[in-house]
């Protein structure tokens, strides 16, 4: 069985076999954020510019079994441009969101977030095979919490897009992305 089917399985298993949530939901929140990104590897690959548009979700009210209050689910749109040659780039993903509320303070909350998602852009480096690609990545950031900075977050990620090896040539590009925003209520 290829990846992308043993994953699905599985996640059809694990929300078949999830218990009801007990706990209160937390509201959902919503986010707008402009992100710059610099490809590291391989040498040549591009960097790029993303629009980004969020919603965080109370992880349990998705998920619907029990989990850590400061966990969050959060599905993210983007769309951008490469720098140099400009080429459109489009993106879904799916994150977990863990605030790190034992670090917080009364100015500055930090995350950890991790997921992954579908990529399709318009162009390809040398070996890369196929325009449309997964999109693991990770990352850390911080949220403000009050004063001026409430609401507004800044965060830096690993991004990685790659195939899956669903074609035989499968070079990836691994970029170091950061991200600056503001979450809102609705």
């Amino acid at each position: 069985m290829k990846f992308p089917g043993l994953v699905l399985l599985l996640g059809v298993l694990w929300l078949a076999l999830a218990s009801p949530a007990t706990a209160e939901p937390v509201a959902t929140r919503y986010g707008l954020g402009l992100s710059g990104a610099i490809a590291y590897d391989p040498g040549g690959a591009r960097d790029f510019l993303q629009l980004t548009g969020f919603a965080l979700f109370d992880y349990e009210t998705v998920w619907r079994h029990p989990a850590p209050e400061p966990l969050r689910f959060k599905v993210e749109g983007n769309a951008g441009v490469t720098t140099g040659p400009h080429r459109t780039m489009v993106s879904v993903n799916v994150l977990a969101h863990y605030r790190l509320v034992g670090w917080a303070n009364q100015t500055l909350l930090p995350y950890a977030e991790a997921g992954i998602g579908v990529v399709y852009s318009d162009y390809r480096v040398k070996g890369q095979g196929l325009r449309f690609n997964f999109n693991p990545q990770a990352g850390i950031g911080l949220q403000g919490r009050s004063g001026v900075w409430r609401d507004w977050f800044v965060a830096l990620r690993l991004h990685h897009v790659s195939n899956g090896d669903l074609h035989d040539a499968n070079r990836g590009i691994n970029s170091a992305l950061l991200q600056v925003g503001r979450l809102f209520d609705w």
